[in-house]
């Protein structure tokens, strides 16, 4: 009777100071016979929160190493619980016990507490005894009690007295272990699926929220006087490099002289400055344009951009991030995919990038071109009087926007013919972000460097909004092709975490002193396959491990990665949390299969030239919101490995020849970069025409590689064209559209 009152008035008490929300598939807690409840470790709250809050009675494991301590004798006492000795082989077989005996169990899988803030360890341990007793897995999602005083997150991690703690019931499930294995690999294959759900569990525990809203909530938790970002255009660096490498960064200078929201003089910007200058520019972006109205963004890799991207997003405008490297063609053809009306620019970019081409192209084909040094003319005192009321009320900017909504418009490369513009909800950039958090433990000490353009989909969501949103300081780079600057970069500023594709990746390699990279943690490859070469020149000249992930624009962007939790050479990783997928039959491929997706971070659908600004819903032969990725894919314990693009075949005298195997023929057979497309071929149907930068490279040396790869003769190219460099697009991809048309004139 006492402890029952007691425990009544610690709730009421509990749930004012932290706000306690519990939310979810609260019934399942009860609904089973054999019920395991799970959770994340986040704070040396959780356990009394799950004490205080969870429906019923159920039997808390404990650790004996705990238990004689103060506080835990304290909340002990209001629940009933199981000591176990984790040195004891036999600790388990009691959890089992008492699961087949039909009182519900609490157990934190990781066994201790996070100091990173994201999973730790899953022991196998927890997953063996669901799996023995055949017992229903319900996982609570703990969010918030990791930002209280009572946590051991290590660094410069914000912690308040009483935040906001929400308990999120999820759907039950099960351990999942094939019968036939050995006890051994069975309770190996509970455990990475103990881990699975985990990661599920902590995605889901996750709130949706707009781009903006998102931006709001990691100012108010890391707070606005933290430094998070710094834009390397305008920093007086020591870096030492080429006059020529200086000019090409001066080219993309941007000084818009807003005033009050960009001072030019800082170099690094706070939360404060950044919320400063998303709000005014938003506004000033909405002082030229409608709501729902596409606005094209033409600015470089710096803050202001972000502030843009961020400001007419919250205004209920769509950012449509152009690529200033498309050429006037591909510039123009997004335009018209997109129906923009209005671009977003600045004079000093148009001058210092020579961009007065695509400047003249954008005017003479009728958008109006808002240039941000005489926009602020226009920026009165009314403007001013209404962003300062704004600062104090932020979350009341974008009150009516729907997370379904179109946050942003990417363009797709234009690599296999004209772009086509993505449409990116809300809920599918928070959504990749929050996957993303899930499976790697990025924490406030880490510092980002990113060079990828903003305007491509993982310079946006991985390189930018990901550290953003999370409290990671950010440096953000203008070029990702500053080979020599990038990788003294990441030395002079202490870099944990960097971004890039095979071939940029190739290139900071071949330039960096073996000490550049000394502070990386993670160093994340995508956009295009990570070649061996690369694996092997960071992994022997650096000691990093590069963690190769798969995705495209139309998922905003990734799909698959490889973790220090679960890693394997060769592949892409696995699927994230919330992925669901289809592999259907391709001819002439026996191993895997084309590769369909659908989950939370894919497109709303396309805007394409043929239909200008109207929305093409996301669909396959599969069904509704299930997007055809094109890729050829097989899937082996979990890891996903791409086998080949479905278009990217040849049909050489009735046989189907893939252009990406002829490529790996061609990597194996000497050193260089290279790249395989087809020709016409009147005799053949089709005829394979390789690049390469290597001029020693003859047919002879490709089919003794084709034979030890087990190829036809079919797939040696007969025609080879040496080239000083593959043509490149600006995200570091190959650029097979000029390759095509070189073909055709070779």
């Amino acid at each position: 009777m006492f402890r029952t009152m007691f425990k009544a008035i610690l709730r009421t008490l509990v749930g004012g100071l932290y706000r306690v929300r519990m939310r979810g598939n609260l019934q399942s807690l009860e609904a089973n016979e054999r019920t395991l409840i799970i959770a994340n470790h986040e704070s040396w709250l959780d356990g009394l929160l799950l004490g205080l809050f969870l429906p019923g009675n159920p039997v808390f494991v404990v650790y004996s190493g705990i238990v004689g301590r103060p506080f835990f004798r304290l909340a002990l006492s209001l629940v009933d619980y199981l000591m176990v000795d984790t040195t004891s082989p036999m600790a388990m077989k009691r959890v089992v016990e008492l699961l087949k005996s039909g009182r519900p169990v609490v157990i934190f899988p990781e066994g201790r507490l996070t100091t990173t803030g994201a999973l730790m360890k899953v022991y196998d341990g927890t997953a063996f005894a669901a799996l023995k007793s055949d017992a229903t897995v319900v996982p609570v999602a703990m969010d918030g009690a990791g930002r209280s005083r009572f946590t051991r997150l290590a660094g410069n991690q914000p912690r308040k007295w009483f935040p906001q703690i929400t308990l999120t019931v999820q759907a039950p499930t099960k351990v999942v272990a094939p019968d036939n294995l050995a006890a051994r690999d069975r309770r190996r294959l509970a455990g990475e699926s103990m881990r699975l759900i985990m990661q599920d569990m902590v995605f889901n525990g996750n709130d949706k929220k707009t781009l903006f809203q998102s931006f709001v909530d990691a100012v108010d938790t890391f707070g606005p006087k933290r430094e998070i970002m710094t834009d390397v255009s305008q920093l007086e660096s020591p870096i030492k490099t080429s006059a020529e490498e200086f000019s090409l960064i001066d080219r993309v200078k941007l000084a818009t002289g807003l005033g009050v929201f960009v001072n030019r003089m800082r170099q690094d910007y706070t939360y404060a400055d950044l919320l400063k200058m998303t709000v005014g520019l938003g506004r000033l972006v909405s002082k030229y344009t409608v709501p729902g109205e596409c606005v094209g963004v033409f600015l470089p890799n710096l803050a202001v951009t972000l502030g843009v991207t961020l400001g007419t997003s919250s205004r209920g405008r769509i950012p449509a991030m152009l690529n200033y490297k498309a050429g006037v063609t591909g510039l123009l053809d997004a335009c018209t995919a997109a129906g923009l009306k209005t671009v977003v620019t600045s004079h000093a970019f148009i001058e210092k990038g020579k961009l007065q081409a695509e400047e003249t192209a954008l005017a003479d084909a009728g958008l109006r071109l808002v240039y941000l040094e005489d926009a602020r003319a226009e920026f009165g005192l009314k403007d001013k009087l209404a962003v300062l009321w704004e600062l104090q009320n932020p979350r009341a900017i974008e009150a009516n926007l729907d997370i379904e909504q179109p946050g942003v418009v990417l363009f797709t490369s234009g690599s296999e013919g004209k772009p086509k513009g993505v449409v990116l909800s809300h809920r599918a950039i928070v959504s990749n972000i929050s996957q993303v958090r899930a499976v790697f433990d990025f924490n406030t000490d880490d510092r980002a460097l990113n060079a990828l353009p903003i305007f491509h989909s993982f310079g946006l969501t991985g390189g930018t909004l990901l550290p953003l949103f999370s409290g990671i300081s950010l440096v953000l780079y203008a070029s990702p092709l500053h080979y020599k600057v990038i990788p003294e970069l990441a030395y002079d500023r202490n870099c944990t975490v960097l971004f890039g594709t095979n071939t940029f990746l190739a290139n900071y390699g071949k330039h960096a002193n073996p000490y550049d990279f000394f502070r990386l943690r993670y160093v994340v490859a995508g956009a295009e396959k990570l070649t061996d070469a690369v694996r092997e020149l960071w992994f022997e000249k650096f000691g990093k491990r590069i963690f190769e992930g798969y995705g495209a624009t139309e998922t905003a962007p990734v799909l698959a990665v490889n973790t220090p939790k679960a890693y394997r050479v060769g592949t892409v990783g696995q699927f994230l949390p919330g992925i669901e997928y289809q592999l259907q039959p391709v001819p002439g491929i026996t191993d895997g299969g084309a590769l369909f997706v659908k989950g939370p971070n894919v497109m709303s659908g396309y805007y394409r030239f043929e239909n200008p600004g109207v929305l093409e819903p996301t669909t396959s032969e599969v069904g509704a919101g299930w997007y055809a990725t094109g890729d050829v894919v097989k899937i082996e314990d979990g890891f996903v490995s791409i086998v080949d693009r479905v278009k990217r075949f040849a049909k050489i005298g009735g046989e189907m020849v893939s252009l990406s195997v002829v490529e790996k023929i061609a990597d194996s057979a000497a050193e260089g970069m290279h790249a395989v497309t087809s020709m016409v071929d009147p005799n053949k149907g089709e005829a394979l025409v390789l690049f390469t930068t290597n001029k020693d490279l003859k047919r002879e040396a490709l089919s003794v590689a084709a034979k030890a790869f087990g190829a036809s003769e079919l797939s040696v190219p007969r025609k080879i064209v040496v080239v000083a460099a593959l043509p490149l697009l600006g995200t570091g991809k190959t650029d097979y559209v000029t390759l095509k048309k070189m073909a055709a004139n070779a």
